[in-house]
């Protein structure tokens, strides 16, 4: 079963918000939503990505949360109203992470990398909780250094995750 069959879309289970600018913080990646996207060619030993643990990174999105997601609540449009929840406020999610590990507010960094890990493997975005789970630890470990030397990934990871569940699972109103 496909995504978009196992999530239908009554177009009742989403909220709308509205955009905000931080001048100075780092801009997210930019998403299919917010610019035009050239795809590079994808060469075989980019594939062969590992992390520093030596663990090969998890899948980018795994479309079966979503559908545990819409079984669990008895109603797939909730979940897929979720998933385009999740991708409007990836922008917000980002900036308000960014902004709090640069002031080295640990409390509010370690409240939005928690967000960001939990709500990414909700719809699926593995690879994003995974690398939210390796920030968690760097703030744990209070490397507030290693933390933001992360940001980047995570912006790029981010945006990569949501161009996934936007193009792949038709999160767009229709």
């Amino acid at each position: 079963m496909s995504l978009p069959s196992a999530c239908p879309d009554d177009g009742e289970a989403s909220i709308a918000l509205a955009p905000t600018t931080s001048p100075g913080l780092p801009a997210p990646a930019l998403t299919a939503s917010s610019a035009p996207v050239t795809l590079p060619e994808v060469l075989p030993e980019a594939l062969q990505e590992v992390l520093p643990d030596g663990l090969p990174p998890a899948p980018l999105v795994d479309p079966a949360a979503l559908q545990d997601l819409g079984a669990q609540l008895e109603n797939p449009a909730v979940a897929k109203g979720f998933a385009r929840d999740y991708t409007r406020m990836w922008d917000q999610r980002y900036r308000t992470l960014a902004s709090a590990l640069e002031r080295g507010d640990l409390a509010g960094s370690m409240d939005a990398v928690l967000s960001l890990k939990t709500s990414s493997a909700m719809v699926g975005g593995l690879r994003l909780a995974q690398l939210a789970g390796e920030l968690e630890n760097a703030l744990r470990a209070g490397d507030i250094g290693r933390a933001l030397s992360l940001l980047r990934d995570v912006a790029a990871r981010g945006g990569e995750t949501v161009d996934e569940l936007q193009f792949s699972y038709v999160l767009w109103d229709s």
